[in-house]
């Protein structure tokens, strides 16, 4: 099975993209054959020179005297229609904040749904409520601030309405969004300043938030910002918006947002320090030198300077991530390379920025390749600097950090410089630039790698979007067939989506600072038709809604040889009683081995041509109730044999104080040339003493890898990700049942503001 038309069809992609600077037209020119959008609902925020006391009631006369924004539409479960409750939002500012009330009616308070409650928990599935700030409005970028019943902090960060090069909307109400690759989309790992009470009445929950300005960028006074404001009513599965959006898209789709007037923000003065003191007990089990636990202590300091109200300037010291939650483990029963996420506080601000490329497949810049060599051993990062924000309407982004020595390992000096102008309609260009300088004698005069990019976005009218990459490298003794691009074209509609998509990455391509999915060079053609249907028939079967889709996904090499293709013929329903069946699909497997393949020790899979037909099935109970239940499954052809693949995973939560999960991913593998069985458990549970302070423990067990480990956290937050952090991280083998390694970890780190 080969594909030919489609590099024909959709080279000519990423040259029109290219193109988009010279056929965009210039923001307010009036275009051409295109009708009128609806005029865009107003907001405005009024001014008080008394601050408004943060308790979750808006019991002051001053939140009395601010005209209220109503008039909440639903998106959910019928589009269009006023809300079945009202929602009450009102908007003050201050020279140094923001602030907004908000009051949710609920006729049936008791049956408000409470999932989580720790900072950044997922809003979907439980009552909340959400906005979005587009403080340059620009129609694709902005900042993300929500919470629930019980005063949860979610904030985020949104890159051209939360979407990637290879299309979709982020998913659901505050779920996290294209996290994926190097974060372009919604970067739910932001961690703003700001604070947020809630309260609990006869009539509902009413909310307060408090946002200070030099949490956000904006640009100089009058200001008018896009803004958004989305409810969740979840034990009736209501979602409302107060700007409509189709439903097929979410509260990032900044292009549909309305308006917030009637502003005169002076320019914020930013200047934190952020310093850490760190006291850790190490002990690796199986060294043969190492006898005793090391002990150690050390210390390092951020700082954040508001260069202008548009730009900010972060620098590190010693940087330091013993706080961060160890990778979930994975079993990797493919040739190709597992992405692992970023969740390094310094890189996680503004990474949408510097994400090109086709997230977790092709990055041009992925974070973890500083400090984290190949092996996950990590490398003592010396210090770095990020300047971020807008320059005369171009997003600006730079990054440079300093690794050190160690063992065979020089010290090298990694460098990001990203440029991207945003202009209407969804439409962007810019270009990117990616540099490893190794630094000593070790890699004399030739220790670098190179990558250069552009990228661009082209949107026509509501429903079609083009974009596109291209990109080469530069290493030392690759000469020629170094470049990489992509192109994609999407069309979606309340009803119908579809896309197109090719791509090519060449022998020579090598973005070290980058994620290649894949290692050796193909072509990728692919092409998908989804339809969303609603009728009063499904709704008898207490169907919401039904999605068939199909989609075809093809890699070949330049030498002809398909490499691998995927026919994926499909379905999703939605039921009213919480119930997903996500997928009911047949797939068809084709996979084009150029040489023997070792699937699992000692399994060796000869070279060849492999046609695999199986069925994948993924389906969950209500989330909603205090236990739930998913299940995935893979049954059918497996490269020559068959594979009988299974994860079930329970959840259990009470309220939003205690959740846990439990899951076992299974396979069951029978090849002619060997059969094996993998199985991955993990444990997860997180007890919330407040919004702020918490305890969690995982615990996974690899029978692959004949190890299980533990990970117990204790945080104890102030602010911006900011506060008390006792970690405990434990390894144990069983050859022979016991120790691999051990660490005991406290941190403390502490903001200081230099200007409030």
């Amino acid at each position: 099975m080969k594909i030919h038309a489609l590099p024909t069809l959709t080279s000519a992609f990423v040259l029109i993209v290219c193109s988009t600077a010279s056929a965009q037209q210039p923001v307010g020119a009036p275009q051409l054959g295109v009708k009128p959008a609806a005029p865009a609902r107003r907001a405005s925020a009024t001014r008080t020179t008394e601050a408004p006391t943060i308790d979750g009631v808006l019991d002051e006369q001053l939140w009395q005297q601010v005209t209220p924004i109503v008039e909440f539409l639903q998106v959910e479960p019928t589009e269009g229609q006023p809300a079945t409750e009202k929602t009450e939002v009102r908007l003050l500012y201050t020279s140094t904040t923001l602030y907004v009330g908000v009051n949710c009616f609920d006729s049936e308070p008791s049956k408000i749904v409470t999932t989580d409650s720790r900072r950044d928990s997922s809003l979907n599935g439980q009552d909340s409520f959400q906005m979005i700030f587009d403080t340059y409005h620009d129609k694709q970028n902005g900042f993300i601030f929500g919470t629930n019943s019980v005063g949860i902090q979610y904030d985020a960060q949104v890159r051209n309405e939360g979407e990637t090069i290879r299309g979709g909307p982020p998913g659901g109400l505050g779920g996290g969004g294209n996290a994926g690759g190097a974060g372009a989309g919604v970067n739910v790992n932001w961690d703003g300043s700001w604070d947020v009470k809630t309260r609990t009445t006869e009539t509902g929950w009413t909310a307060e938030f408090a946002i200070p300005l030099r949490t956000l960028r904006y640009g100089p006074p009058p200001q008018v910002w896009g803004v958004n404001f989305a409810r969740l009513i979840e034990h009736k599965r209501e979602l409302l918006y107060w700007s409509p959006i189709s439903r097929i898209y979410t509260i990032t789709r900044l292009s549909s947002a309305g308006e917030l007037r009637g502003m005169d923000f002076p320019a914020p003065r930013d200047l934190k320090l952020m310093p850490y003191a760190l006291s850790s007990a190490n002990r690796n089990f199986a060294s043969t030198t190492q006898t005793e636990y090391d002990g150690d202590g050390d210390w390092g300091i951020d700082g954040k300077i508001g260069v202008t109200s548009s730009t900010t300037l972060d620098l590190t010291y010693n940087t330091d991530f013993a706080q961060v939650e160890v990778d979930e483990q994975q079993i990797n029963l493919t040739r190709f390379n597992l992405l692992f996420p970023e969740k390094r506080p310094f890189f996680l601000e503004n990474r949408g920025l510097f994400a090109v490329g086709r997230p977790g497949e092709i990055d041009l810049f992925f974070s973890r390749r500083i400090g984290i060599d190949e092996n996950g051993v990590l490398i003592p990062i010396q210090g770095g600097a990020r300047l971020t924000g807008k320059a005369r309407g171009v997003n600006v982004g730079v990054l440079n950090m300093q690794t050190d020595h160690v063992g065979n390992t020089p010290q090298n000096n990694f460098t990001a410089a990203r440029v991207n102008k945003d202009l209407r309609n969804r439409s962007s260009f810019g270009a990117m630039f990616v540099n490893r300088e190794g630094i000593g004698d070790t890699f004399g005069g030739s220790g670098y790698n190179r990558t250069f990019g552009v990228d661009g976005r082209l949107g026509l009218k509501e429903s079609v979007t083009f974009s596109g990459f291209a990109a080469r490298t530069s290493t030392p003794g690759l000469e020629g067939n170094d470049y990489a691009y992509s192109s994609a074209f999407e069309y979606r509609t309340r009803k119908w989506e579809s896309t197109i998509s090719y791509a090519q990455v060449a022998e020579n391509f090598n973005p070290e600072v980058g994620f290649l999915e894949r290692p050796d060079p193909y072509r990728q053609g692919g092409v998908s038709f989804r339809r969303h249907i609603r009728t009063p028939a499904l709704a008898k079967l207490g169907l919401r809604e039904y999605e068939p889709h199909a989609t075809f996904e093809s890699y070949w090499g330049f030498d002809g040889l398909q490499e691998t293709a995927t026919v994926h013929i499909d379905g999703r329903w939605d039921f009213e009683n919480g119930y997903q069946l996500s997928s009911a699909a047949l797939n068809i497997q084709y996979e084009g081995l150029r040489k023997p393949f070792e699937v699992y020790p000692g399994v060796i899979v000869p070279a060849g041509n492999y046609r695999s037909p199986y069925f994948f099935g993924q389906g969950s109970t209500d989330r909603r109730k205090w236990i739930s239940a998913s299940l995935t499954t893979n049954i059918g052809g497996f490269l020559s044999g068959s594979q009988v693949s299974f994860a079930p995973s329970i959840n259990i939560r009470q309220g939003g104080r205690l959740t846990s999960s439990f899951r076992l991913t299974r396979n069951d593998i029978d090849l002619p040339q060997g059969a094996f069985v993998t199985n991955l458990a993990s444990a997860r549970a997180t007890f919330n003493f407040t919004t702020l302070i918490n305890t969690s423990v995982l615990i996974q067990w690899n029978d692959r890898t004949r190890r299980w480990s533990t990970n117990l956290r204790f945080n104890w937050l102030r602010t911006a990700a900011t506060g008390l952090y006792v970690v405990y991280n434990d390894t144990e083998a069983f050859n022979g049942i016991g120790p691999v390694n051990r660490a005991f970890i406290v941190k403390y780190s502490h903001m200081i503001d230099l200007i409030d």
